[in-house]
């Protein structure tokens, strides 16, 4: 791990990596569900290889996930499986995607009657799936709750169009955001109470994503009888489609002090920016864990920690150490792989972090490192 690398950057952890992928194919074994990896939440697909040992497929959110999930994941691998959901799809898409995609998951009957035909066409072997809203979620925040109030995301059982179920064959459910079994257990049993008199002519039934199985204090075995216990009363397949629990925990954000001001308190200017490469964190918001640090004035010297760009609310935080903070400190922000290089802009054409994996060996493979060109190109 000597390697001197520029900051900043996320470095994905493959131990770590691989551990997450342990405690989800051990659910996969002693379940029999297939669990798929959502692109949404993590996508760098150098690690494919090894999530492919584990993971069933891939869940795409339109068509450049799903050519980056069939050309990278699981290209000449039948057993491997590629999911597309989109709340709508565009004329210009609908066909590529059909032609990569092994299920194709529509948001409302409205897009399932205007395509299903043309997707037939294209890919006879494709399964069709129905997203329903069970309108009943727990998530934490309005921003991440797809049962909320007017939400576009689903299909209601008052919006239900039993004329679907000629051409479908599973129905899906997304409800849940960083939540444990007991947040799935309430929104399956509401659920099962509005459409499992459908269940008899699906395949499969999909639990979307969500699902925090991969942090500590999570009860795997409570899930597994679950999903066993659905299986069975219902004779059907089920999916599970988490990104979080795939990424959680299994690496970090590195970034360098570049100034230190002081207006009523230190501020530590850093290079990197939770606008650009930290968005969840303002999202939601939360606050970021740093290695090594404590809470405000928790610690001799605390600092707030700012972005590198002209936004005023670029702010990770504040936080203390035991020690003074100097221009060229290297900062760690924990947990750092999952939602956050997905989501990167270039916002001030601040430079993107570099991608580094840590492989099982501990040496260090440097991935991608962007520049100028990068931000260049996707403008005109």
């Amino acid at each position: 791990m000597s390697k001197k690398i520029n900051t900043p950057y996320y470095m994905c952890d493959e131990s770590l990596l691989r551990a997450n992928l342990e405690i989800l194919d051990y659910v996969q074994k002693e379940s029999g569900a297939k669990i798929i990896l959502a692109l949404k939440g993590f996508a760098m697909w150098s690690t494919f290889p090894l999530v492919k040992q584990y993971l069933k497929g891939c869940t795409s959110s339109g068509l450049h996930e799903a050519l980056l999930a069939r050309e990278e994941f699981a290209k000449d691998d039948p057993n491997l499986e590629v999911h597309t959901y989109s709340p709508a799809y565009k004329d210009e898409d609908i066909d590529q995607i059909a032609e990569i995609s092994d299920h194709i998951v529509f948001n409302s009957p409205n897009q399932l009657f205007k395509y299903c035909d043309r997707v037939k066409n294209i890919n006879p072997n494709i399964s069709m799936s129905l997203r329903i809203n069970p309108e009943q979620s727990s998530s934490p925040k309005d921003i991440y709750n797809p049962c909320g109030l007017y939400s576009r995301l689903g299909t209601t059982f008052a919006n239900f169009d039993e004329r679907v179920l000629e051409h479908i064959k599973g129905l899906n459910f997304h409800a849940l955001c960083e939540q444990n079994v007991d947040a799935l257990e309430d929104v399956l049993a509401a659920f099962e109470t509005k459409f499992s008199k459908y269940f008899k002519s699906m395949k499969y039934i999909n639990f979307g994503g969500g699902h925090h199985i991969t942090k500590k204090g999570y009860d795997v075995e409570k899930l597994i009888r679950i999903i066993k216990e659905f299986r069975a009363k219902y004779g059907v397949d089920v999916y599970l489609e988490p990104g979080e629990a795939v990424g959680w925990e299994t690496g970090v954000l590195v970034s360098s002090v570049l100034d230190i001001v002081h207006n009523g308190m230190d501020i530590a200017i850093l290079d990197t920016s939770a606008e650009a490469h930290m968005p969840d964190t303002l999202a939601m918001p939360y606050r970021a864990m740093v290695r090594g640090s404590g809470e405000a004035g928790e610690k001799k010297h605390t600092y707030r920690f700012g972005g590198n760009t002209c936004l005023a609310g670029d702010i990770m935080g504040d936080y203390s150490f035991d020690e003074p903070l100097k221009v060229g400190d290297t900062v760690i922000f924990e947990d750092q792989i999952h939602y956050t290089f997905v989501k990167n802009t270039t916002f001030n054409g601040i430079k993107l972090p570099s991608l580094v994996i840590l492989k099982e060996d501990k040496t260090l493979d440097i991935i991608k490192e962007f520049g100028y060109q990068d931000y260049k190109n996707r403008l005109s």
